[in-house]
């Protein structure tokens, strides 16, 4: 009935948007695509792009969520009329407000980091 997606945009659509822009762009994925999808600069560009793309007020009815995150994330950075430069400054106050958020809210952890963290104390 349903297709199986995501409502907010996912750390594994990253590399799929890499050649919808410029160099700037892809130099900002290749930089990413690659962390881990709890660090920060990973948590971050989802956030610009949660930003960019409207994801808040997406619902799981809706066109775009039945068609899913990457074409839905192809389709805004294809009609985005603002440079990559502009996309770079979207990613660095995300990255920015992440930054501000870590530092007041206590980080809770996986279980599996807690258990990792048992075994080592």
């Amino acid at each position: 009935m349903y297709a199986d997606n995501d409502i907010l945009f996912p750390p594994e659509t990253i590399p799929h948007i890499r050649n919808s822009r410029g160099d700037k762009w892809r130099n900002l994925i290749d930089k990413v695509s690659f962390l881990p999808e709890d660090h920060l600069e990973s948590l971050a560009f989802s956030l610009a792009m949660i930003r960019l793309n409207g994801c808040m007020a997406c619902e799981t009815d809706s066109y775009r969520a039945m068609r899913g995150c990457t074409p839905c994330a192809l389709q805004v950075l294809r009609r985005h009329k603002g440079s990559d430069s502009g996309l770079l400054k979207m990613y660095d106050v995300a990255l920015e407000d992440m930054r501000a958020y870590l530092a007041t809210n206590k980080l809770h952890l996986t279980g599996e980091e807690e258990l990792s963290r048992a075994r080592a104390a």
